[in-house]
């Protein structure tokens, strides 16, 4: 049974100024019917347990509309240039404004984005070496690496140049027709193969090794040219290009999108080094001579923000100015930010969702506008408890400037300074989707929701710490901003690697890896979503179901796949229609043909247990073994469960589920996947407090049954449940690298340091 909506704060409660968002009947994904009153110029928090529907009202609902409504008044040629939101399902929707969506999609998949050009910090730099560079190098582009005046010739800008290694793409006992050349993209009858055998160069029939050695290296390495001698079939206008250079076209320059099996055979051909003529600084000769105060463009790239700062200092030229202060409000956030480990030349790729959402931040702190909607997708996330604090009062900033500020976050420092809190729940999925409160943060102290309940009961710490069975030596480490330290790591117990951010704390994981492979990293990476990819295909027990459907029918098991045999041939087994409607959003119908089912009808008419394959997929996890029987259906199953994941369904589409809900679906899945030794980074990103308690519970059963397990985490919650602690710091990049504390979380919340203090302080509360 739902918790009554807490109506603490009403239109009539609010004077006149206090202007309202109001969201009546929203029914997007999971929510039920609910109304919502968002107080504007306020901070405001969305809270819930993972899968409540949080994202569903403030990202589908709130966000999606405000930029539709937006889009809709731009020309038709414009709007076909724009993402196209659908409009949410809901009652109504009023007293939208502009929103700002800050989530924690990474910057760019692009090695050319780093974190200078992402802040523009880099933009103000070439700006001011253009100026006052001796030798000047020109202009400001003379000092990108992404544009051709500035970059490195040798490698385009990249600073890393790729090698090939030729003679693993090909066999030399096979002959052209047998398949010699066995990088997959040249694989027999392909158009690529064509292109060689039908040139005239080669004896198709002779197996390499009796080919004279430079007609080997002229099919590897070859001057580009049109065939003086080509076979009939040769395509009139085509030219030969030999495989290297063809590769390298192809797929290192990315002129083409390979699939998985090219891509990891790309891998396997390849390796990157930094570019020997510029050192990796990806510029070119001129732009790296070129100094400010004896300090280049190149050094500055490699200082952290308060070595930028530093030099910033000392420029004195008074036309320099406005720009010099441009320069520091930038580096000043990215430090408030909790940013100010990261440099210039950081690649945009490299940091993890929580990192490039707050470097996204930089760019809004210096913005005169006012009345807009900034909507963020837990921004603490990899942050410190002692960075939390400064997180704060940037969002407070935002407020302060007249715009409402409403954050997804599960972070007990954020909803204590909340103005306004929306809990949601009561539980995930189908069990949530209603506002179970709505008013003050004071007041949800008191409320009987699971919020509520987690924020009064607080941390506490673990009775009685592991004793360890042994010890993992590593002595002298260096890597990065290590100070050459030496640790001693337990066996057989629960570790956790804490610090503030950028204090070495991945550096220290990743040197325990490479030392002691008997370790198995589980990391950040996000799990790729699409609408055809489901829970069932990603856990890959999709396929049980189907067999168990194909053993009681006789049929194949493809009949009972909507991706495949089986799928309705109208919507291609997803269930809608969506019609392209160009500058109009486009529109998802309900496949007629398939009653939105997504199969065919001989698909849905044999039973198991008198259910169809349709009714199996939508059954829970936490059912699904009834009538399924297979150890690992059984075994997952129940571990999801145990995770708080037993609500969703085997055919629930991926891109559907919320962050906290495929964070647990990634541990489960790789924990299943091996029985090593585990390195987990940050398990708790996107989780309430209350998904903590099974996350920590699987984590000890795992601990229980003979296994090492390492955690990179700043929850308070998981440092309390550790048996060992490691605590890096006391600041970032250069200020980090040093061993601040180990030992237990007791002898912890006695110590100075950051970690230390926040953990009494929790303690105390």
């Amino acid at each position: 049974m739902a918790a009554p909506q807490d109506r603490d704060v009403q239109p009539e409660d609010l004077s006149a100024s206090h202007e309202l968002i109001r969201l009546r009947g929203v029914r997007t994904h999971n929510l039920k019917d609910v109304d919502v009153d968002i107080p504007k110029r306020r901070l405001v928090a969305v809270t819930g347990v993972s899968g409540s529907g949080k994202s569903s009202l403030a990202f589908a609902t709130l966000a999606a509309e405000s930029r539709r409504q937006l889009y809709a008044t731009m020309p038709a040629f414009v709007r076909t240039k724009l993402p196209h939101d659908r409009q949410p399902e809901a009652t109504s929707l009023s007293g939208l404004t502009t929103v700002i969506v800050v989530d924690q999609r990474p910057l760019g998949s692009n090695s050319r984005s780093t974190v200078g050009t992402a802040t523009e910090v880099w933009t103000m730099l070439r700006m001011l070496y253009s100026r006052l560079g001796e030798p000047s190098a020109g202009y400001s582009p003379a000092y990108s690496f992404n544009d051709p005046s500035g970059m490195c010739e040798d490698c385009a800008g990249l600073g890393e140049v790729t090698d090939i290694d030729g003679e693993a793409m090909i066999d030399r006992d096979r002959s052209l027709n047998e398949g010699a050349m066995v990088f997959p993209s040249f694989a027999v009858d392909t158009w690529i193969w064509k292109r060689y055998v039908y040139s005239g160069f080669f004896d198709n029939d002779l197996p390499l090794r009796e080919w004279p050695e430079e007609l080997v290296q002229f099919l590897l390495h070859g001057q580009t040219q049109r065939p003086p001698n080509p076979l009939p079939r040769f395509p009139k206008s085509a030219r030969y290009q030999a495989m290297v250079p063809r590769i390298r076209r192809l797929l290192v320059e990315r002129e083409a999108k390979p699939g998985p099996a090219v891509r990891q055979a790309l891998r396997e051909v390849t390796a990157q080094r930094p570019c020997q003529a510029c050192g990796g600084s990806r510029l070119n000769a001129a732009a790296r001579a070129s100094l400010v105060h004896g300090v280049s463009i190149v050094e500055l790239g490699h200082r952290d923000a308060s070595g930028v700062l530093d030099f910033c200092a000392a420029i004195t030229h008074p036309w320099a100015q406005p720009l010099v202060e441009q320069l520091r409000l930038r580096l000043e956030s990215m430090i408030t930010l909790g940013l100010g480990h990261l440099h210039c030349y950081r690649s945009t790729p490299t940091l993890s969702g929580g990192e490039s959402q707050r470097l996204k931040l930089v760019r809004h702190l210096g913005s005169s506008l006012t009345d807009l909607t900034y909507v963020l997708d837990e921004p603490t996330d990899g942050l410190h408890p002692g960075d939390v604090a400064s997180l704060i009062e940037v969002l407070r900033r935002l407020r302060g400037h007249g715009n409402t500020v409403l954050v997804v976050d599960h972070h007990t420092a954020v909803i204590n300074a909340a103005d306004h809190v929306i809990d949601l729940g009561p539980g995930a999925g189908e069990e949530g989707g209603q506002v179970v409160f709505q008013g003050p943060v004071e007041r949800l102290r008191k409320a009987d929701t699971i919020t509520a309940r987690a924020l009064r009961n607080g941390v506490r710490l673990k009775a009685e710490p592991r004793r360890p069975t042994g010890w993992l030596a590593l002595r002298g480490l260096s890597r990065h901003t290590l100070k050459n330290i030496d640790l001693d790591i337990p066996t057989e117990v629960l570790t956790v690697i804490t610090g503030v951010a950028g204090s070495g704390k991945s550096t220290l994981a990743q040197e325990i890896l490479d030392q002691y492979p008997r370790f198995t990293l589980i990391d950040q990476t996000h799990i790729l979503a699409t609408s055809r990819s489901t829970v069932g295909t990603w856990l890959s027990i999709a396929d049980h179901v189907q067999q168990a459907f194909a053993e009681v029918s006789g049929q194949s098991a493809k009949l009972f796949n909507p991706r495949s045999a089986g799928g309705c041939p109208h919507c291609r087994g997803t269930g809608v229609r969506r019609t392209d409607l160009a500058f109009l959003e486009d529109v998802d119908t309900p496949c007629e043909h398939c009653g939105a089912t997504g199969f065919r009808p001989e698909a849905l008419r044999p039973t198991l247990h008198g259910r169809t394959v349709l009714d199996v997929l939508r059954t829970p996890l936490s059912g699904l073994a009834e009538f399924v029987s297979h150890p690992t259906v059984a075994r997952l199953s129940a571990r999801l469960t145990a995770l708080g994941l037993g609500h969703l369904s085997c055919g629930r589409p991926l891109d559907t589920l919320s962050g906290g809900e495929r964070q647990r679906l990634k541990l489960a899945r790789h924990i299943d996947d091996t029985n090593s030794d585990l390195v987990i980074d940050e398990p708790t990103a996107g989780l309430h407090i209350n998904d903590i308690i099974p996350l920590n519970g699987l984590v000890d059963e795992l601990i229980d049954s003979g296994r090492t397990i390492i955690v990179v985490e700043h929850s308070l919650h998981v440092v309390a449940n550790a048996d060992w602690i490691v605590d890096l710091g006391p600041g970032a990049g250069d200020q980090g690298g040093r061993i601040l504390f180990t030992g237990t979380p007791h002898e912890l919340a006695g110590a100075d340091t950051p970690t230390g203090r926040h953990l009494r302080d929790a303690l105390r509360s």
